[in-house]
Formats: structure tokens, C-alpha cells, sequence
């Protein structure tokens, strides 16, 4: 039987566990209770784990502790995006406010100047991304040689953005006998473990298996459609799911905000997120997602990586994923903290091959699932309207509150038949496919085929440059100059990025009847956030 230990148990400060204690927590995750202690030893660490396992507090308790509030800047992190940094630099203030450390952000797409201000009104901790900080240090506005603790915080993404140059001019300017170094990454490739050889002393190796990957508490499933089906079978399952609160990954940024027009204009509680969003209006969307105002968040995969949302009941992958670990990431938006949730992925014929690696590296089988019928889903839309109507007129407040429009209601009832009156009240709730307006989502290829599942049309080496069209400035999210950070614009964005394919082939063949499980959904208690 596994011993879990509890913060007060690590050797926490007292100011620090303060700040612990009013934030809810009790027992530490797996890697903060082995990062923590390694840390307070002042350890170098590599620590290896997923997002959504609380790697900010794992780094951050420990980097906190030893913060002297009377001193300068001493420690740095370093994450991949603006919208990880915002949120690490959150959470950090959080748990260091009782002892009165002082932390802030610096990323690109906002004013530079601002950030320099805000650097000389003082930080202890200062939470950024790497073209952003070159920048600052350059200018002689980030100051390192004090630092004593230096963070990397999903390295791995660092890495695939383009970073390793930036990153190594960041960590030679601290100083190397003094500082301690903290390294996250959910994989280990070659050049993280170099990164570890050359930079860090001595680390101390900390893996934590992600439940993600295996987890059973997310059912997996996959559906066959053909491109100019994919909206229309999203809205079903929708309709049918009724998800508490669900996320929708598109590959490209034209295809976030196609998805997210479409399903405002029928009615659906939807914003999108990508990187050409000023960032006030990213920042805007996930407050709104989190504090349950709305039901749907659109999103590519650089957009939502890192971000902590928990009560995400379903998953709905738009678009395959040529990167096995982003569907992970994907995936992982759910099923967290013993909770239950679904994730489904549309797939064409063509890109099965896709389905087939992601399912080895989970080491668990997506299901075939057959979308409901335009019938079944209208027919759920119609049984949530008759619960909501139903639970509306029960409600006493909402019934005190129709009562002045008694009179009018007479005078309808004396001039027009009540079916016909009712009926006008069910359209106007219910989500019926044949008066709803047509939506029209611009057509991407699919992957290139990779040697499995069958006979897929299409494809095609441009195939997944989201168009038929697209250039190289169009993955970099439009002309101009490449800035390291800025990904509003003309900044170089990994959303819409050509990868090169890295899967093999696997002469496995694809079963025609794949296994049907009938979906579920789950109701989210409104009092977990």
C-alpha cells in the first residue's frame, strides 16, 4: 500500500504552507512530493510528467521557500506560451502572496516597455517566454546574475517551437557554480537529455507514468466521416451528449474560427482560442470557459497546450492529430482528478494509419462509434427542451416573474389555438435540422496517407497545411518577420505548422466492424473548479 505523505510533511516553510492550505491542498501529486523534497535539498531535477499533474506547485513550493523577499530577482521560469506563462506567474503569486514575493510575466504580443516598467518596480520571480526574455536581456532589463533557481518549464515544447538557441543563451547568462536547475518535460528525447548533461549538475531523474496515457476513466472513440460531414455529425453529438462542459481541437487557426462562427450562429455557448488572438481576448475566452460561461471552447493544439481547465467532460478531436503526444495533451484537457470523460476523433479513411499509432502509444483501443441520426438528435434537443421548459415552470421565482404577463397571454389564447402557441414556444428552444441555417466549413485535405486504412482519397504532401492553398507564411500565421514570440500576426505559430510525418508504417490491418460502445456523458458538479 502506497504512503502518501501531506505538504506539512516536506519541509515546507510555514508562509508557504499557509498559502497551501487556503488554496485547498493537502497531499501532493506524485511529482510534487518527489520534486519538492529533491528540491529543498537544492537538487538539480529533471522531472518527467504530463501536463495537468501539478507540476507549477512542484517547482514553485520549493523555489518560493528559499525566496529572500529582502533580495532581488533569484529565480526564472521559462515556458513555452504566453498563456502558460500568464498562468504559471498566477499561480506562483498565489502561493508566495503570504510571504510577500513579488512575480511577474513577460511574453511576447504585449508591450515591452510596460514589462520593463514592471521589472524595475521590482520581482523576485520573474515567469516568461524565451524570445521575450533574449529580448529582455539584451536590452539589460532582465538581470540574471543573481539567479538561483532556474526553471524549464514543458521543455519538450520549447524544443519542437524552435527554442534550443534561445534557450541556451538564457542559461548561460545565470550563473552556472550557484544556480540550481529545475527541468519538465513530458518526453525525454535526445536533446532534453543533452540539455541535462550539459547545464545541470548532477540531476536527479523524477518520471511520473501519466494516467493520461493509459487512463480508463477516458473512453476513446473514433468516428469515420468524410469531410463535409464533420460539422454536421459535431452538432449531433453534441445535441445528443450534452456535454457539461466540452473542448473541440481544429488543426488550423481558420478552422477554429470557422467551427466557433458556425456553432455560435446555431445557438451553441461557443469561443475560440488560437494564436492570432490578441491576447486580452485569449486571456477573456478561458476566464469565461472556467467560470462556466460557456459550454464550448474551440481551440488549436499550441492554444490550449498547458492550460489548467478541469470539469472537461468531452473531448472532440475535429481533426486528427499528426502528433501522437499532442493528442495526449488533447485528451488530457479530461478525465482528470478521478473523473470521467469521453474523447472522440473524426477520422477520414485515409488517416486511420494516425488512429492506429496514437492507439499504440496510449496502449488502449479507440472504439468505432456510429454518429447518432439527425432524428436522434433531434429528438434530444427536443427532450432538453421539455426539461428545461418543465423545470422553468416549477420554478416559483420564474413563475412569480410570468405572472404580469397574464393579459397578454389571455388575449394569444382567445385569438390563436394553445397547441400552435406551445409548438412556437418548442421551435424557438429546440434545435431542429431542417429550419436551422446552413453552415459552411471551408474543406481541409486530409493527412497524407501513411500506408494504413485502406483506400483514402486525397491527401497529398500539402494535405495538412490546412488548405490546398496554403504557403509557408500561412503556418507562420500570415506574412512578416519572424518574431519569437509575438503569434499574433506575423509571428512564427505552431498551430498551423508542417510537421513531418515521424510514424512508421504498421502492417496491422484495420477490423471493418470496429467494437460500438454506447457513449455516456457526465454531469459536472458546479462546485469543482
Amino acid at each position: 500500500m502506497e504512503i502518501y505523505l501531506k505538504f506539512t510533511e516536506l519541509g515546507l516553510s510555514e508562509d508557504i504552507l499557509s498559502a497551501v492550505s487556503k488554496a485547498g491542498y493537502e497531499t501532493p501529486t506524485p511529482i510534487q512530493e518527489q520534486t519538492i523534497m529533491l528540491a529543498l535539498e537544492g537538487k538539480d531535477v529533471i522531472g518527467q510528467a504530463q501536463t495537468g499533474t501539478g507540476k507549477t506547485a512542484a517547482f514553485g513550493l520549493p523555489t518560493l521557500d528559499k525566496i529572500d523577499i529582502n533580495g532581488g530577482l533569484q529565480a526564472l521560469v521559462i515556458a513555452p506560451t504566453r498563456e502558460l506563462a500568464v498562468q504559471s506567474q498566477e499561480e506562483l503569486f498565489r502561493f508566495g502572496r503570504d510571504k510577500g514575493v513579488k512575480v511577474r510575466s513577460v511574453f511576447g504580443g504585449a508591450s515591452i516597455d510596460k514589462q520593463i516598467k514592471a521589472l524595475k518596480s521590482g520581482a523576485h520571480v520573474v515567469v516568461g517566454t524565451p524570445g521575450r526574455m533574449v529580448d529582455l536581456i539584451k536590452r539589460r532589463a532582465l538581470q540574471l546574475g543573481d539567479i538561483e533557481t532556474l526553471i524549464l518549464d514543458e521543455a519538450d515544447e520549447m524544443l519542437n517551437m524552435g527554442f534550443i538557441d534561445d534557450l541556451e543563451f538564457i542559461i548561460k547568462a545565470t550563473p552556472t557554480a550557484t544556480r540550481q536547475t529545475l527541468l519538465f518535460s513530458a518526453t525525454m528525447p535526445d536533446a532534453i537529455k543533452k540539455i541535462g548533461v550539459k547545464f545541470m549538475k548532477e540531476p536527479q531523474h523524477v518520471k511520473i507514468v501519466s494516467k493520461e496515457m493509459t487512463s480508463d476513466l477516458i473512453d476513446q472513440y473514433y468516428v469515420k466521416t468524410k469531410e463535409f460531414e464533420k460539422f454536421d455529425v459535431l452538432t449531433r453529438l453534441i445535441d445528443v451528449q450534452k456535454p457539461e462542459l466540452a473542448i473541440i481541437f481544429g488543426r488550423t487557426k481558420r478552422r477554429v474560427d470557422e467551427i466557433t462562427r458556425g456553432l455560435k450562429l446555431l445557438g451553441y455557448r461557443a469561443e475560440g482560442i488560437h494564436g492570432d488572438l490578441a491576447q486580452q481576448k485569449r486571456l477573456a475566452v478561458l476566464r469565461d470557459f472556467k467560470n462556466d460561461n460557456l459550454d464550448v471552447l474551440v481551440a488549436t493544439d499550441v492554444a490550449a497546450r498547458g492550460l489548467d481547465i478541469s470539469g472537461v467532460t468531452h473531448v472532440y478531436n475535429y481533426d486528427i492529430t499528426q502528433d501522437q503526444e499532442s493528442y495526449v495533451h488533447r485528451i488530457g484537457r479530461t478525465g482528470r482528478a478521478g473523473k470521467s470523460g469521453l474523447s472522440i476523433t473524426f477520422v477520414s479513411n485515409n488517416e486511420m494509419g494516425y488512429l492506429r499509432a496514437i492507439e499504440r502509444l496510449t496502449k488502449k483501443e479507440m472504439k468505432g462509434m456510429k454518429p447518432p441520426t439527425r432524428e436522434e438528435a433531434y429528438q434530444a434537443s427536443l427532450a432538453v427542451a421539455f426539461d428545461e421548459i418543465k423545470r422553468d415552470l416549477t420554478d416559483e421565482k420564474i413563475s412569480a416573474k410570468l405572472n404580469k404577463f397574464d393579459e397578454d397571454a389571455d388575449k394569444l389564447l382567445a385569438e390563436y389555438d394553445a397547441k400552435l402557441l406551445v409548438s412556437l414556444l418548442l421551435q424557438a428552444k429546440v434545435s431542429d435540422p431542417d429550419t436551422r441555417p446552413k453552415v459552411d466549413i471551408a474543406p481541409e485535405k486530409p493527412l497524407p496517407f501513411n500506408g494504413e486504412g485502406g483506400k483514402g482519397g486525397g491527401g497529398g504532401r500539402g494535405g495538412n497545411r490546412g488548405g490546398g492553398s496554403r504557403g509557408r507564411n500561412d503556418r507562420r500565421g500570415g506574412g512578416g518577420g519572424f518574431n519569437r514570440d509575438k503569434r499574433s500576426g506575423g509571428g512564427r505559430d505552431r498551430d498551423d505548422r508542417n510537421k513531418k510525418d515521424y510514424y512508421k508504417k504498421d502492417k496491422q490491418k484495420v477490423h471493418p466492424h470496429a467494437t460500438e460502445k454506447k457513449p455516456g456523458f457526465v454531469i459536472r458538479n458546479k462546485g469543482d473548479k
